[in-house]
């Protein structure tokens, strides 16, 4: 027991001081620009919706762009999401349209219109797929081209099932673009979410959110303390 709560007050302490800034860093110039990334299948396109909704309820006017291209299906997802929050959204009329010129294009329509915040997706990938990697480069690039400063936050989502491949899919994405928040999808009750204690530990990246189920409210702030009882059932 002694050692269980020992244990438990370690990893608080780590989470508290080494993903210390768990809150989302708009800054003050309108629209902040987040970007959402990470590999096939971790929930990106949800977590981008469930965002969006979260945004919705403070009374914010939300863009989202529709910056994976490879997947038909992300598309149509994000269009629902859309529907569902009453968000507006920027997709590839054309089909052919490559992710960083949509999310150009985004970027600047929320500028040009007064959105608050656009979510910008992207086509999931794994770490270790070159070509793709360098595609996430230029959509950085272009985004902070269409406007100084931005984006904001480069959110990864890591899928709480994968366990310790968590820690390699970090320093991947974050050597490539710079990772300023996780968000751990799918807690589902296993210990294996508890690894992202050590992507904290190493990177000192904060997680900001965390998916704990199918609902759109699912999508909750991270709280280091209820996730330290979370994962020692």
């Amino acid at each position: 027991r002694d050692q269980e709560a020992s244990l438990k007050r370690c990893i608080l302490e780590l989470l508290t001081t080494k993903g210390s800034k768990t809150e989302l860093q708009l800054g003050f110039r309108k629209p902040a620009v987040i970007m959402i990334v990470g590999v096939n299948g971790g929930g990106k396109t949800t977590s981008l919706g469930k965002l969006a909704y979260r945004f919705k309820n403070e009374g914010a006017k939300v863009l989202m762009a529709a910056g994976d291209t490879f997947r038909a299906a992300a598309r149509d997802q994000l269009e629902i999401w859309a529907e569902r929050t009453g968000s507006e959204i920027v997709i590839d009329n054309d089909k052919k349209a490559q992710a960083p010129s949509v999310l150009s294009q985004a970027v600047k329509r929320g500028k040009r219109e007064g959105f608050d915040v656009v979510l910008c997706d992207t086509s999931g990938r794994l770490h270790t797929n070159y070509g793709l990697m360098e595609e996430l480069v230029s959509c950085k690039k272009v985004i902070a081209k269409a406007l100084p400063g931005a984006p904001n936050e480069i959110l990864l989502v890591l899928d709480g099932t994968t366990g310790l491949n968590m820690l390699q899919q970090a320093k991947e994405f974050n050597d490539v673009v710079g990772i300023t928040g996780f968000i751990l999808t799918k807690l589902d009750g296993t210990a294996r979410g508890g690894c992202v204690v050590s992507v904290v530990d190493e990177l000192g990246i904060p997680v900001k959110f965390v998916g704990v189920g199918e609902g759109v409210e699912d999508l909750q702030p991270f709280d280091a303390e209820a996730f330290v009882e979370a994962i020692f059932p």
